[in-house]
């Protein structure tokens, strides 16, 4: 078998040809965000978000309604809780993250415990990409489109209030605006990479992105451009990898990225090993 077999071969069946497409457009629009979660310091809140629509997940599934549906509720109600623990009282942000996350979590797994037995656990946890229908190829696409609209739209509001929250509000942006509406964008793309990947490797899509093109290049705007080509091309290489060993393909994407971001971490421009060499040269 050539490399062109092993090229096409997937190619042929249907169910190939959506995950690849879903996976690409899930892949790149949390790549797109990423950038601005590494610049803010917002690892830790997509981590949040991800643990937190655990709960929604399982209450459409209860329900009959789309995951999506739910896990949006809940994304969103993560990111309110979180402003109200942090806002009325003398809790700091990372403890008031920690403690809303951990406590929607507890309560999906306590509402996986008492459904019936035909809960499918795998898939809210590791997510189902090869079994999604062209029903919810739709539904990620439209919601990727929303997300992806907002931060192309208001990509300089955002990154002033990302670099400097302080000038953003002396030419007359509201840095709590740009910062809600920055959260917002988050809950929508955990959304959308949930049935990608799962929940528990959410975060990974979300951050694994920023922080490999941020090795590679300190300007913002090629961050933006090499994010996603990162993403897209390590979630194609994961899904074909997925085909050929048979394993799963959220997590065979997030490790294909993680391997992607330590050579990078070990040999690109930024490296200790590269500067390492170059002054031996010198």
């Amino acid at each position: 078998m050539t490399v062109l077999d092993l090229i096409l071969e997937p190619l042929g069946y249907d169910f190939m040809v959506r995950a690849i497409v879903t996976t690409v457009v899930a892949a790149t629009v949390c790549a797109l965000l990423s950038c601005w979660l590494v610049l803010v310091g917002w690892s830790l809140m997509g981590d949040a978000v991800s643990h937190a629509v655990l709960p929604g997940v399982v209450l459409a599934y209860i329900v009959g309604a789309p995951f999506a549906l739910g896990a949006l509720v809940f994304g969103v109600l993560a990111v309110v809780l979180i402003g109200v623990v942090r806002d009325t009282g003398r809790v700091k942000e990372d403890a008031a993250i920690g403690i809303v996350f951990t406590v929607l979590f507890a309560l999906g797994l306590a509402l996986v415990s008492v459904t019936p037995s035909q809960t499918d656990l795998s898939h809210i946890i590791f997510g189902n990409i090869l079994g999604v229908s062209d029903g919810e190829v739709m539904q990620i696409a439209l919601l990727s489109a929303v997300a992806f609209g907002v931060l192309v739209v208001k990509r300089r509001d955002l990154t002033l209030y990302a670099f400097d929250p302080g000038h953003a509000f002396a030419i007359g942006l509201s840095p709590r605006l740009l910062g809600a509406m920055l959260l917002g964008v988050l809950a929508l793309t955990a959304v959308v990479a949930l049935q990608v990947v799962g929940v528990i490797l959410v975060v990974a899509m979300l951050i694994i992105p920023g922080v490999t093109a941020h090795q590679l290049t300190d300007r913002f705007g090629r961050m933006l451009l090499i994010a996603p080509i990162f993403s897209a091309t390590c979630s194609v290489v994961g899904i074909y990898l997925s085909y050929w060993l048979d394993a799963a393909s959220g997590a065979l994407v997030v490790l294909v990225q993680g391997v992607a971001f330590a050579l990078v971490a070990l040999f690109g421009p930024k490296s200790a090993l590269v500067s390492r060499w170059r002054g031996r040269r010198v």
